[in-house]
């Protein structure tokens, strides 16, 4: 890789991977990277930096932790770049690589969660607009709003790193049962088995605000 991935702005909003793209498609991006183009790879990183960054962002709330994540997730890209196979879409291959990153840093930082931010300004409400009843108006909206937001990441925070990683990715990333399946390296049956679960647990742990 020819530069290090560039640290991000918190909140950016990345559309589908292959929406609306330009350029290339990613398999011949890919391609020139193996076959000794860093330029290439480069190419792939502002294609995909933006969604991923945000991946992680949604399973550690911290935008330091974050940035670190994202640097070791395309490092790890670029260093491996010859074991991808086109059987799977590279962006699954890349999704792949972040969530398990993240999910290692997490397991290793457990016992730190308490010290997390919870109520980052950074983190916008309208993002997980899935959780919210749109319905309930009221004069003091942004307060309830402002509460809601850090009761959700809480909440968010108390589900195990896999439930977590699962929540995003479908909740939040909109990714498709099969997508997470294959991102986190499980069964279609596993990913909504455990889309059931923290979802239960979710809507226990908000049932005062929703």
């Amino acid at each position: 890789m020819s530069s290090p991935p560039p640290r991000l702005p918190p909140g950016s909003n990345e559309a589908e991977p292959g929406a609306g793209q330009t350029g290339p498609p990613d398999d011949e991006l890919v391609s020139r990277t193996q076959a000794g183009d860093p330029s290439a790879f480069d190419e792939l990183v502002v294609r995909h930096q933006r969604r991923v960054y945000k991946v992680i962002f949604n399973m550690t709330h911290n935008h330091e932790d974050t940035n670190d994540l994202l640097m070791e997730t395309f490092t790890r890209a670029y260093q491996g770049i010859h074991s991808y196979k086109e059987q799977a879409a590279f962006y699954t291959w890349l999704y792949r690589i972040a969530v398990n990153r993240t999910l290692n840093f997490l397991q290793k930082r457990k016992h730190d969660f308490h010290n997390v931010s919870m109520d980052d300004e950074e983190t916008n409400l309208h993002e997980r607009h899935e959780f919210i009843d749109p319905s309930q108006k009221s004069v003091t909206e942004q307060e309830r709003l402002k509460l809601l937001q850090k009761k959700l990441n809480e909440s968010l925070m108390k589900l195990s790193e896999e439930h977590r990683a699962v929540v995003t990715l479908f909740d939040i990333e909109n990714f498709s049962h099969a997508e997470i399946a294959r991102i986190v390296g499980v069964s279609e049956g596993t990913v909504r088995s455990r889309l059931h679960y923290a979802h239960k647990q979710l809507q226990k742990l908000l049932k005062n605000f929703l």
